[in-house]
């Protein structure tokens, strides 16, 4: 089923979402990486201020290619997320709502997605460039000196995901594992 959002998400519409949805996200979306991350955390850690408000936010695992002429942004698409495992938990227990990659994350991960009502979106590896096409703005806001990784604003509209783990623990791995195997099994 095709849904669609808008940031900043609340806890209702986390709820709504459930696991093989695939959503359009419109309004501002963060991007950040595992070098990124390990830099917010020591912020938190050393009780300073986040460069953005994280409440409601969602983050996008990706370092995009630099723009060429006449456009907003590169390609952009999603990097592998398990290398942001060690950070998402207290970023999603300081109102972190959604986070966007692909591939699977770990049991922690998972019990901080279901304890904040959180999501975890996936985005199409090798889209890149098509994915590109629903950001419309993208700023620089926190760490340049990370060039692609730095963390960066921006406003899309119907950016394309699929609802991978939702705010239950439902994950569209297993589910979908478990879904080929009983056909195979059946045959």
């Amino acid at each position: 089923m095709e849904k669609r959002i808008t940031t900043p998400m609340k806890d209702e519409d986390v709820k709504e979402l459930k696991a093989g949805d695939s959503v359009l996200i419109s309004g501002t979306i963060y991007t950040a990486r595992d070098a990124a991350h390990k830099r917010l955390i020591e912020l938190v850690d050393s009780g300073k201020e986040l460069p953005f408000d994280i409440e409601g936010s969602i983050i996008y695992y990706v370092g995009p290619t630099p723009a060429k002429p006449g456009m907003v942004i590169g390609s952009a698409g999603p990097t592998t997320s398990y290398r942001m495992d060690p950070y998402a938990p207290k970023l999603l227990d300081l109102g972190l709502k959604g986070m966007i990659g692909k591939g699977e994350r770990n049991e922690e991960v998972v019990e901080a997605i279901i304890r904040n009502q959180g999501v975890y979106f996936a985005a199409i590896g090798g889209a890149g460039a098509l994915i590109g096409k629903s950001i419309e703005e993208a700023e620089i806001v926190a760490y340049e000196d990370l060039g692609a990784e730095a963390i960066r604003k921006m406003e899309v509209k119907d950016f394309p995901v699929v609802v991978v783990i939702d705010s239950e623990g439902n994950n569209l791995y297993e589910i979908g594992q478990k879904q080929y195997l009983n056909t195979i099994n059946n045959k």
